[in-house]
């Protein structure tokens, strides 16, 4: 069985991260109010149906992808039933075609592992270097649901404080 926490409002006693760390003090300083719940690593889309459910909004899916020159790097938030196409991604930003971005690469500009990619990094000072693009749906939903930059704990907070708390001076493409 899955293991999903009760629904916690104050941050990890511990943290597993500089990010993660970052993140609960962004959301103090901010004051932006969240509701987290910590679980075993969830990875896959059948582990987040367990989150949802408890946390009562869905997780998104963030995919990391870069160009083929690996000089251009995007964050992209979507719906987790979304199919992500290539060809649909790139003509609405008007850029050349994409792919998934290496693990590697995911640590470096976003400080996350594989299974904890999330838009919150974009407060790392490494992460400017990063295109946020987020699906329209994502952004005129109510609530916001993604990992805390670990696999193991996701947040859930308003998506107007994502945007205009959070990351008020980040370009965000929305498409």
């Amino acid at each position: 069985m899955f293991k999903v926490s009760e629904i916690l409002t104050t941050p990890p006693s511990a943290f597993s991260s500089e990010l993660q760390q970052k993140v609960y003090e962004t959301f103090q300083s901010k004051g932006i109010p969240f509701e987290r719940v910590d679980t075993d690593p969830g990875i896959t889309m059948e582990d987040c149906q367990h989150i949802d459910a408890k946390i009562g909004v869905k997780i998104v899916k963030t995919i990391f992808l870069c160009n083929r020159q690996q000089t251009e790097f995007y964050l992209y938030v979507t719906t987790d039933d979304k199919p992500f196409v290539t060809r649909d991604f790139c003509g609405a930003l008007g850029i050349p075609r994409v792919s998934f971005a290496s693990a590697d690469k995911l640590w470096e500009l976003t400080g996350v592992l594989v299974g904890a990619t999330t838009i919150l990094s974009a407060i790392l000072p490494q992460a400017d270097k990063v295109h946020l693009v987020m699906d329209k749906n994502v952004a005129e939903s109510e609530w916001f649901a993604c990992t805390d930059g670990t696999a193991t704990c996701f947040v859930k907070i308003k998506t107007q404080d994502l945007l205009n708390k959070y990351l008020p001076n980040k370009e965000l493409a929305i498409i």
